[in-house]
């Protein structure tokens, strides 16, 4: 059987829990007002699944003040953190260790159902998505964000930031048997299980609307946590790919410079 968590060392590494906060600094103003539009009542059930150190599910549990809400991981160190800095928010906020292939929960047991950031990181991602609307009420709401390296841009020095983009994910997620472009490939997923009233909408990180050293902190952790492996998995050596990191970090730091990472939020309704 493929392994169910092949970037596991990367998971594991302290620069993930760096690029979970800074993710979350920088997308959740904009997500916020996404999951807004939902409509849904203030007493209502989550599943944050895949949760890591819990950084959408305290802000879930502080946009739906009356809600419960349940974050499921199998990283215990990221539960750990994630038990230790939000338990203010406790019993109305939970972490348990659970699987997202194969949750506890009975089915229809959630009223909005979240999976941020972690379907590029793990295979069979249409496996992940059906069990996620089993636990999902019929009428509730799936909110998804299906990373997409395609989706990166950064402006072109010494080196073609393009180059990078377009080897890296695609030999990373070769040879870990992930689809490091399943941005792209949501929709259609969801439309194959059923899923109705499907949006496609994009968080704009970009040098305009995020801090830049918000920005900045995502390109590093990612440079820490994944520069060997992509020096293990393409012609690119350890040097060179840091060299690539190094430049965009620097053109995000730049005052007269412009990066965009275009992320996707898919969302539907569980028929």
């Amino acid at each position: 059987m493929t392994d169910l968590n092949p970037h596991a060392r990367q998971m594991a590494d302290e620069s993930m829990v760096r690029n979970l906060d800074a993710q979350a600094r920088a997308i959740w103003p904009q997500e916020a007002e996404l999951i807004r539009r939902y409509g849904l009542p203030d007493d209502i059930r989550i599943l944050d699944a895949g949760c890591g150190t819990g950084e959408a599910a305290w802000r879930l549990a502080e946009l739906f003040p009356r809600a419960e809400v349940l974050g499921v991981d199998i990283m215990d160190s990221h539960l750990d953190h994630a038990r230790t800095r939000h338990a203010r928010l406790s019993p109305r906020l939970r972490f348990e260790h659970q699987s997202i292939f194969e949750l506890t929960a009975p089915d229809g047991a959630f009223d909005l159902t979240v999976c941020r950031h972690v379907v590029h990181s793990i295979p069979y991602p249409d496996r992940v998505f059906a069990e996620l609307a089993r636990v999902t009420r019929r009428g509730g709401r799936l909110h998804l964000i299906p990373e997409d390296y395609g989706m990166l841009h950064f402006a072109r020095r010494a080196l073609d930031p393009r180059d990078f983009w377009h080897e890296a994910p695609a030999k990373f997620g070769a040879a870990t048997g992930t689809d490091l472009f399943i941005g792209r490939h949501a929709y259609g997923i969801l439309a194959g299980l059923g899923v109705t009233d499907i949006t496609v909408d994009y968080v704009v990180v970009d040098t305009v609307r995020v801090p830049r050293e918000t920005f900045a902190a995502i390109l590093e952790a990612w440079r820490d946590g994944y520069v060997e492996s992509v020096s293990e998995f393409t012609r690119m050596t350890l040097e060179q790919a840091t060299a690539y990191f190094d430049q965009m970090i620097a053109n995000i730091r730049d005052p007269r410079g412009y990066a965009v990472w275009m992320v996707p939020v898919v969302s539907g309704r569980v028929p």
